[in-house]
């Protein structure tokens, strides 16, 4: 049934339905816990979020060479389940803690900076994974299918967020991740017994190899890797200036964590229902037949627009509005695009180099976001000066992506199309 939508072929399915599954218990169990997260970040006040990303930039330089070493020295069968177990059991420490309730203000600022680590090194390994198990053919194939998984996820995870955070309380719902990471190990495991059997030479699962800092040497000395890397940034800085503006819409209108909580989860649950419903309807109808130029230009336009937007009408609906015609833009065209990007280049890039990018890159250009806010905000601008501040990142971000459009026929051997979604025709995330 599901080859009459996907262009899946039958030794594919299996890999394709698992890895579904992987991404829809990513992502759920994320988005169960990213609530839980923006209310204990803004609980100590918005000027809270700047030091907490500064925080976790370095717990992240920190954590990136280790993973490094581990995929060095281990294959990727094992690096994979024993780093989401780690996670696991991290976890389940923050519950207790939490539920005993011992240094409750120090242990939520520490929940928050390990969440922000946990979210991008698991959603990083797991783009890593499918470009080291799927070729680039197949990516365009089945990575518009695979994503779809992720916004499944992340409606269900949001969705018990909204109906649970109140009769169980915020700390109950770490369980539920819990649980849901180790169906993602279990995946793993999963996925590569069926590349041992059907799709990957035996050199695939081995170790990477190479040096712990090799990420950070491969960026530097790869000028495709790097504007990768500077398209990373200027979406992450970008969107920094977006959660600082929802913190404060939220600050304005709610009290309390669970109230805080529920808040944070109705905007993004919104947030992804009218992505889900773009993605359908508009997307891919309107830029399926254009190519990865006009794929990856949509989010940087329409950030410039949204932005300068929100600067004259700093109102709820039309924040929701913008991030979710973003939203749709990135994850429907642009990420699955950049995924497919990296099937490209070698497994030390994909596990190293991508990791680094995904990770350490990100999270610092969260720290610049914050802080150029901060520092345009001191000069009395307020958001709107943020906003309209933010307009020029948007240019050079539509520059890189257009850079990167032009050297993936020579990376790649063939421009790479727009990815097809559950419909057939629109994207997913």
């Amino acid at each position: 049934m599901l080859k009459r939508f996907v262009d899946v072929r039958e030794e594919e399915l299996k890999a394709v339905l698992w890895s579904f599954l992987y991404f829809f218990t990513l992502m759920c169990g994320y988005f169960i816990l990213k609530p839980v997260r923006d209310e204990m970040g803004t609980a100590g006040g918005v000027k809270d979020l700047k030091k907490l990303w500064t925080a976790t930039f370095v717990v992240m330089m920190v954590a990136v060479p280790l993973y490094s070493a581990l995929v060095a020295r281990w294959p990727r069968k094992r690096v994979i389940p024993f780093v989401y177990r780690f996670f696991l059991l991290n976890l389940l420490g923050f519950f207790v803690v939490l539920k005993l309730g011992l240094a409750s203000g120090m242990v939520a600022r520490a929940f928050y900076v390990w969440l922000s680590v946990y979210n991008l090194f698991v959603v990083s390994v797991f783009w890593s994974f499918m470009a080291d198990l799927f070729v680039s053919e197949q990516g365009r194939r089945l990575f518009g299918f695979i994503s779809a998984g992720g916004t499944a996820g992340i409606l269900v995870g949001l969705l018990l967020v909204r109906e649970l955070a109140h009769p169980l309380g915020p700390v109950n719902l770490i369980l539920i991740t819990a649980a849901l990471l180790e169906v993602s190990a279990q995946c793993v495991q999963r996925l590569s017994y069926w590349a041992r059997d059907v799709q990957s030479p035996p050199s695939v699962g081995a170790p990477v190899g190479g040096g712990v800092l090799s990420g950070l040497k491969l960026l530097a000395t790869s000028p495709f890797l790097l504007a990768l890397g500077l398209q990373t940034v200027f979406y992450a800085v970008t969107s920094s200036f977006l959660y600082i503006l929802q913190a404060k819409l939220v600050d304005t209108v709610a009290s309390g964590a669970a109230a805080r909580t529920t808040a944070f989860a109705n905007i993004e649950l919104w947030v992804q229902v009218l992505t889900l419903l773009i993605q359908a309807f508009v997307t891919g109808r309107v830029i399926s037949r254009l190519g990865l130029a006009a794929a990856m230009a949509v989010a940087p336009v329409l950030t410039g627009l949204g932005f300068v937007s929100l600067a004259l009408v700093p109102a709820i609906a039309l924040f929701v509005a913008v991030r979710s015609l973003r939203g749709a833009a990135h994850y429907a065209l642009e990420r699955p695009s950049r995924e497919v990007l990296f099937t490209t280049v070698t497994r030390e890039e994909k596990y190293k180099a991508k990791s680094f990018i995904d990770t350490v890159v990100y999270r610092g250009a969260d720290v610049v976001g914050g802080w150029m806010e901060g520092g345009v905000s001191a000069l009395g601008l307020g958001a709107s000066g943020v906003l309209l501040a933010a307009v020029p990142m948007a240019g050079l971000w539509l520059t890189i992506s257009m850079y990167l459009s032009r050297h993936s026929r020579v990376r790649g051997g063939a421009p790479v199309a727009p990815l097809a979604s559950v419909s057939g025709d629109a994207p997913a995330r």
